[in-house]
């Protein structure tokens, strides 16, 4: 059965000189990769060396930054015969590096590990960053390498309870692990407030105007569209209060055209406006009047919903997945105890009357939400919890720890 691992007191010496691969699609942005950086900075202060194989992106002078070396790799590609011949290039890598563990992170990256590692020795871990959704055999088949890890990190109880049901055979192995921000930068007294006033600028949002922001790349199951049909019934309200911008990367350019699309149609273009990628994203929630994240599907997590609270942001989910594990809201808590908001997936009429509740909101309400969502990210997500927490797996499966 799976396992919650408590954060370690301290990190020990077990580490140094041992070699942890990484291996994820690319470094460009999201909750993955935003984790294989986080791991790199980790096992660096312990003192082991951190590879990550991938085609690269704006994140890499980041994990370079933080002790992690980049070692360019096509581990994007889902080519069956791309793969086959990268898992050969990779075995090199990991007797050419002397790697002890490779820790995958994404499907396509995950098929070539294995088979490298079976090649050389190297233990292998992988995390279930997604649920990982599709009915058809190849599709089943295909998902299911990310539950033959020698440890399968869950980076919560929906993805754990996930797994011990499509893979019922990987439960021994499974460990929940949740995901944590860094909350030394994602902290209110952290962000200085012209790095506020110049993201607002960057927007073109006007000094009396209210943002709500939905910080998510541009993907059907991130609910875009479900904002721009909440934001129809918001606007006849609050059209010159507020302003609904999409922050981040477009999966595709012809997603991010049917979007831009759907907001000309409804009318309320300048209400709702996609501002693309965002480098501060401390200061993108702390500009924010109330945050929303309402996917249209279950996913394994909700990096949105807690980098939020440690801002003291209002935030408004979908109550489906991780989510319920990450907010408190009521009817399920009292008022006096919740973080948020958590809303019917696909509901706009529910989405809209969230966000009119929280700019609603008293100057003292909101201040007690934001003190209580700031200690429930503090007690329970915090990115020294995950990373004590994996580097207790690779001790492990070094036979450093019990």
């Amino acid at each position: 059965m799976s396992q919650t691992l408590a954060p370690l007191a301290a990190a020990d010496h077990s580490l140094v000189g041992r070699t942890v691969l990484q291996i994820v699609p690319d470094l460009q942005s999201g909750g993955a990769e935003r984790a294989t950086i986080d791991m790199a900075e980790a096992l660096s202060q312990a003192g082991g060396r951190s590879l990550v194989a991938s085609r690269g992106g704006r994140m890499v002078s980041e994990l370079q930054s933080k002790g992690g070396v980049w070692l360019p790799f096509p581990a994007a590609t889902k080519n069956p015969i791309a793969m086959a011949l990268n898992s050969v290039q990779l075995a090199r890598v990991i007797r050419d590096e002397g790697v002890d563990i490779v820790h995958a992170r994404s499907r396509a990256p995950a098929w070539v590990a294995y088979y490298a590692t079976r090649q050389t020795g190297a233990k292998f871990v992988t995390t279930y960053h997604s649920a990982y959704y599709g009915t058809s055999p190849i599709k089943l088949r295909y998902n299911a390498i990310m539950a033959a890890g020698d440890v399968i990190i869950a980076i919560s109880d929906f993805a754990a309870k996930r797994i011990s049901e499509l893979h019922p055979e990987a439960a021994e192995r499974v460990v929940v692990i949740p995901r944590g921000a860094d909350l030394r930068l994602f902290s209110p007294a952290a962000v200085a407030p012209a790095r506020v006033q110049r993201l607002r600028a960057e927007w073109g949002v006007a000094p009396h105007e209210r943002v709500v922001l939905l910080p998510a790349r541009l993907a059907a199951r991130k609910g875009h569209a479900v904002m721009i049909e909440a934001a129809k019934r918001l606007a006849a309200e609050w059209r010159r209060d507020i302003r609904i911008l999409f922050v981040g990367d477009p999966h595709s350019d012809s997603f991010r055209r049917n979007i831009e699309t759907q907001i000309i149609r409804a009318g309320l273009e300048g209400f709702v406006r996609n501002v693309g990628h965002c480098e501060d994203m401390p200061a993108a929630y702390l500009a924010a009047a109330v945050v929303v994240a309402p996917s249209t599907e279950p996913e394994a997590f909700g990096r949105v919903a807690i980098e939020a609270q440690a801002m003291g942001a209002p935030v408004i989910v979908s109550d489906i997945g991780a989510s319920p594990e990450i907010v408190r809201a009521p009817p399920q808590c009292p008022t006096h105890q919740a973080t948020g908001w958590r809303v019917p997936p696909g509901d706009p009429a529910a989405l809209a009357q969230a966000v009119t509740e929280a700019l609603a909101m008293k100057a003292s309400a909101r201040d007690e939400m934001m003190l209580r969502a700031r200690a429930n990210v503090q007690s329970r997500f915090s990115v020294e919890q995950m990373q004590r927490a994996t580097l207790e797996v690779y001790k492990r499966l070094l036979g450093n720890s019990p």
